[in-house]
């Protein structure tokens, strides 16, 4: 990569004369919205496009961003900018119809939309063992502001994305709105719900898992039926998982949703195998060792290339480093776990059940250890006034079962009970004033009040205590299909789990409102994901004042 370097102010360099916005720009949510808006005549981009790029293009024809444009991890001097070359996005090859050699791209970051005062200009090469994927890591931009980005390869520009800076490490910020969403199943509705988070414009979108998801057509079925068909058989190769991230990129509700803000991401299980631990697949007769651990490096190879992650990141051998940590100024730093990678297998199957010993073991972690020793670490040094825990599985104590019976599920933190004692008990020595965890992967929005464990060592809730967190639960964007707001199982768990506070098996996402003061919490649901186009509503909001753990209805 060519180093950035900073452009006059004013005018754009006569290298990108041609990537100048129209005389009549559309407004800034058309702008970022409008599907292919951005896109400018490919004949005025001929002159602009350096004559390098063009060769190297060689024969290639047509638009090669149909997967879009994303940005994420923001620094407060920078930010990750982000796309993949594709001009046959579906190809059963994985290779997007590109040539088996790179292909130049430039890239532009402005300070307005118009692109009539940009600050970083550079240029990358997209090359095939990458999937033809772009990660730029800018740098030398102001903290705590708002910038405008594009790419141009092959003669064409890219569409137009918003992206921001975090505010300077010691700056006292007064508020920070971020998303949370997870669980997508193409074929279980459409991404409405990816459309009306980027109508409410948060600063920072946190997906928490299940992105994709690896079955072939009509494995995983929803009530009343899939409404669209993956492409391909089930992914288990690097040319697999690389057509099903493009056909998810490809959908336009995702595309407005990674081009209103820079976004977060982890994994949970779905962007491997269904129920994956560690090096153990959910099903070892069908995926016997080592053909499973084939399949998680392609798996992992396949995420890095689709998503807006830092060098950090570039998966090493059957290693991908995704646990990290973001500021966001003085007000939260965000603490993104991988309860995957590092679990121990589950106890007593992948499901609920009852009297189950293993679960209880000390010796178990769904973090592992290192990643338990750095999260308690990073939360005895954080100076911020909110830590937010972003990770995959529920943290609160569940009981499925009605009456004395205790039944919990194998897969979550309960399964791994001993696991989150650890975490409970640290965050009570070391004073975290402020814990929130934030989860995805169960398809309905909870919102919980986290208890310490009971004394007797059996993982249950001692609500006779204050609580020390606050767990946020985001249900599916469509997973399981059209949902409801209310359902025979939500209504047992919140009458066998008074600390959790609120539930709901309607489809949609969180936002969550932080200051200094206080965190709001809005869960937003659809009433339906299985005809494009339902509008948004509130379902519940909740707030929590700093230094006073527990939910508050608003």
């Amino acid at each position: 990569m060519t180093a950035p370097r900073p452009a006059a102010p004013g005018a754009l360099p006569a290298a990108l004369a041609g990537l100048h916005a129209p005389s009549a720009p559309p407004s800034r949510r058309g702008l970022l919205l409008g599907a292919g808006a951005a896109a400018l005549a490919a004949g005025s981009l001929a002159a602009a496009a350096p004559p390098r790029a063009l060769a190297a293009a060689g024969p290639v024809r047509g638009y090669p961003f149909t997967l879009g444009v994303a940005s994420g991890d923001p620094l407060p001097d920078g930010v990750v900018l982000w796309t993949r070359l594709a001009v046959d996005p579906l190809a059963e090859d994985g290779r997007g119809g590109m040539p088996d050699r790179g292909v130049n791209v430039r890239w532009v970051v402005a300070a307005d939309e118009r692109f009539r005062r940009p600050v970083r200009i550079g240029s990358t090469v997209a090359r095939p063992e990458r999937g033809h994927s772009v990660h730029v890591e800018v740098s030398g931009l102001e903290p705590g502001r708002e910038y405008f980005y594009r790419f141009q390869a092959l003669g064409q520009v890219s569409p137009t994305a918003r992206t921001r800076t975090a505010p300077a490490a010691d700056a006292a910020t007064a508020s920070l709105t971020f998303a949370m969403a997870s669980c997508a199943q193409y074929e279980h509705g459409f991404f409405t719900a990816y459309r009306r988070l980027a109508e409410d414009e948060p600063e920072v979108v946190l997906h928490l898992g299940d992105y994709v998801y690896e079955y072939r057509a009509d494995d995983y079925v929803a009530p009343g039926g899939n409404v669209r068909d993956h492409a391909g058989p089930e992914t288990t190769t690097l040319a697999g998982y690389r057509q099903r991230h493009a056909q998810y990129k490809t959908d336009p509700d995702l595309q407005a949703a990674h081009a209103v803000a820079p976004w977060v991401v982890v994994w949970d299980d779905h962007e491997v195998d269904n129920n994956w631990a560690d090096e153990v697949p959910e099903s070892l007769e069908r995926d016997p060792l080592p053909g499973f651990l084939d399949r998680r490096a392609a798996a992992f190879q396949a995420y890095y290339e689709n998503m807006p992650l830092r060098r950090s990141s570039v998966p090493r051998g059957l290693d991908l480093q995704l646990y990290r940590r973001l500021g966001w100024g003085r007000l939260a730093q965000l603490h993104m776990l991988d309860t995957r990678q590092y679990r121990d297998d589950q106890a007593c199957g992948d499901g609920t059940a009852t009297g189950c010993a293993e679960r209880l073991d000390p010796a178990r972690s769904l973090p592992g250890e290192e990643q338990e020793r750095w999260l308690l670490d990073g939360l005895s040094a954080s100076t911020a006034t909110w830590d937010v825990l972003g990770q995959q599985v529920f943290f609160a104590q569940r009981d499925f079962a009605a009456g004395p019976e205790r039944r919990y599920s194998m897969d979550g933190w309960d399964g791994y009970s001993a696991s989150r004692s650890r975490l409970l008990a640290g965050l009570e020595e070391r004073q975290v004033a402020n814990p929130v965890v934030l989860t995805g992967d169960v398809h309905r929005h909870y919102a919980c009040d986290v208890h310490p464990d009971a004394p007797g060592g059996e993982g249950e809730p001692d609500l006779g205590r204050a609580p020390v967190a606050t767990e946020l639960v985001c249900s599916s964007i469509t997973s399981g299909g059209d949902g409801s707001d209310t359902a025979a199982a939500t209504d047992l768990q919140l009458a066998e789990n008074p600390h959790i506070r609120y539930a709901s098996s309607l489809r949609g996402y969180v936002l969550v409102d932080l200051t200094p003061e206080r965190m709001t919490a809005r869960y937003r649901v659809l009433d339906r994901v299985q005809e494009a186009g339902a509008p948004a509503r509130t379902g519940a909001t909740f707030a929590v004042e700093a230094g006073r753990p527990g939910l508050q209805p608003v």
